[in-house]
């Protein structure tokens, strides 16, 4: 299998894995995890198909929602053996977003050729399902945790496109990518990592802004 398929599949069912046991903390029952799954596994690829103009992907190959389908119902009959499903969805939602921000940005960079929108898609393609997951299953939003999240699909989308631009084979890319992007989040999850936040300042009276 391609190496850069292979991260797209990846991505697609680590994600799903996520939606699903996001679904087990809600007792959902079976066709809610199937939905959780599918919306989470799809969801970053489908808003990065219709933002390049591309058929989206799922619609093209129905593999892909047979994947989130068959991922939904082993975690059905297996998420109450897990002692921290939350610990659990975290890190496989760092795999998910490493496997992601790369296949992301290599699509990106293959309909466009821009490095730009590469790295834009990339990032889109890592956190949309994540995002979209938590607001279905009325969980604290990744990107409100103060980890580093969104930063680490920039890291690793930047670190694919830059190496492929500059003639690095593909799979060396994407490797260096994903790691990139995995060891940021994981620091993260692991130590807390994170960036300054803004701080405000005391608002002037209106009187003074008129």
């Amino acid at each position: 299998m391609n190496p850069l398929v292979f991260f797209d599949y990846a991505g697609v069912a680590v994600f799903a894995a996520t939606g699903a046991l996001a679904a087990s903390r809600k007792q959902l029952d079976i066709l809610g995890f199937i939905f959780l799954a599918a919306a989470t596994g799809i969801g970053g690829g489908t808003l990065r198909d219709l933002v390049l103009g591309v058929p989206v992907f799922w619609t093209v190959n129905q593999d892909y929602i047979l994947v989130c389908a068959a991922v939904a119902v082993i975690v059905y009959f297996t998420a109450h053996r897990l002692e921290s499903r939350y610990k659990l969805l975290l890190w496989l939602d760092a795999v998910g977003l490493a496997a992601y921000c790369v296949y992301g940005a290599y699509k990106g960079l293959v309909v466009t050729g821009s490095a730009t929108v590469a790295v834009v898609t990339g990032v889109m393609t890592a956190t949309f399902g994540g995002i979209l997951r938590d607001l279905l299953a009325a969980e604290p939003s990744v990107l409100l945790r103060p980890e580093i999240y969104v930063t680490a699909a920039l890291v690793g989308a930047a670190t694919f496109t830059a190496l492929a631009v500059f003639g690095v084979a593909m799979p060396l890319a994407a490797g260096v990518g994903a790691l990139s992007a995995l060891a940021v989040r994981g620091g993260a999850i692991r130590f807390g990592w994170t960036i300054p936040t803004y701080r405000s300042r005391p608002g002037r009276k209106p009187e003074d802004v008129l």
